[in-house]
């Protein structure tokens, strides 16, 4: 099941980016065999909960500075056809585990490094977290209202779109350039480029002369009254996202309003009023009732759902964007497709190591080790 069915992926636990890049890739079909310490491997088998984002692949231990550990760990790089791996740079390599070694091993092999700050430049070997990422790239600086400090978007910019998408990106790529050349290949996937990469269209309108480094001053950031959140009667939220003309003009007529007497939509300077007019008539109401009138039209409102709720949007629940496990909310697999649809590898029970390992053509491996 799933277009990488057959793939196989060896990955060295990390926390964050990593994790997640290879559980995309289980449910894409692949099968991922997760290294860890040996104690939290034999936990996880016993049923007991593992790190974030850890769930749905095959986990066996091994320790790493011991020679039996590393030659396992050599023993899977042997069969696989992607590793990846989320440490500093030099880490697997002074593990005996580095590109040059797995590569050696198993030419045909794409080796998957996702780190913050990448494999080279002055802050390669430095600590850092997603908000550090997005700080020194610029990308933090434009998030955030007038007037207001930057406000961090919770770690999705650098982790998991800057960093998990383009080394999952990186690994398909790899895996088709192989189809060719028979050769893998290293991929470099760090936060600092894939976030930066995210902002090229803001970069490009700043070329224009139409993005200013002022946040909350841009058409996109919360500057622009008409794509901005407001607050409802019951205090509930609603997003307002009516950017092109015929949309906005939507917007007006689901508020009960024209704009013969108003601003015009791109006029900056009549954008403070424009906001009080919203702002104040969209109080009038509760959100789930400026829902229902906007339901079905071309206005692009939408309520503010919280985590809680978000499942049971109509929208949401039909596509199985979001289902519930439990008391538990997980997220259904992305993209689709339509011959080998992927499947949901979270808040299920752990594939059978021994059925793992006989597949790869290593019966009779021990969990442990």
């Amino acid at each position: 099941m799933g277009p990488l069915k057959g793939v196989r992926v060896v990955e060295f636990t990390g926390i964050g980016p990593a994790p997640m890049a290879a559980m995309l890739l289980a449910d894409l079909g692949a099968s991922v065999i997760r290294l860890d310490r040996p104690a939290a491997a034999e936990a996880m088998a016993s049923g007991a909960g593992g790190p974030h984002l850890s769930e749905g692949r095959t986990v066996l231990g091994a320790d790493l500075k011991s020679d039996v550990g590393r030659e396992r760990a050599l023993e899977l790089v042997a069969r696989a056809d992607v590793l990846v791996e989320g440490f500093r740079p030099g880490v697997m390599e002074r593990l005996g585990l580095g590109p040059d070694t797995c590569l050696e091993l198993n030419p045909r092999l794409v080796y998957a490094r996702v780190t913050g700050w990448g494999q080279d430049g002055p802050l390669a070997h430095a600590a850092g977290h997603d908000m550090n990422y997005v700080s020194v790239n610029g990308t933090l600086h434009a998030i955030g209202r007038a007037g207001g400090p930057p406000v961090p978007p919770i770690n999705l910019l650098g982790d998991f779109a800057g960093g998990t998408m383009f080394a999952v990106t990186g690994v398909l790529g790899a895996l088709v350039e192989r189809q060719g050349s028979g050769r893998g290949q290293v991929v470099d996937a760090a936060m600092v480029d894939g976030s930066s990469l995210l902002m090229s269209m803001v970069h490009e309108d700043r070329a224009r002369g139409s993005w200013t480094d002022e946040r909350g001053a841009n058409y996109l950031d919360t500057g622009a009254p008409w794509y901005d959140v407001y607050e409802c009667a019951d205090g509930g939220y609603l997003s307002v996202a009516c950017i092109e003309p015929q949309f906005y003009t939507a917007f007006l007529e689901g508020v009960g309003l024209t704009d013969e007497n108003l601003p015009h939509q791109w006029d900056r300077r009549g954008w403070p009023r424009l906001r009080e007019c919203f702002a104040g008539i969209l109080r009038t109401r509760t959100r789930d009732q400026w829902a229902a009138v906007f339901d079905g039209s071309d206005a692009c409102v939408t309520p503010v759902l919280s985590l809680a709720e978000a499942p049971d949007h109509p929208h949401v629940r039909a596509r199985g964007t979001l289902t519930r496990e439990g008391e538990r909310v997980v997220a259904g697999p992305a993209p689709r497709f339509d011959r080998t649809p992927g499947r949901v590898t979270r808040g299920r029970e752990l594939p059978d190591a021994a059925k793992t390992l006989e597949e790869w053509g290593l019966k009779g491996w021990a969990r442990g080790g």
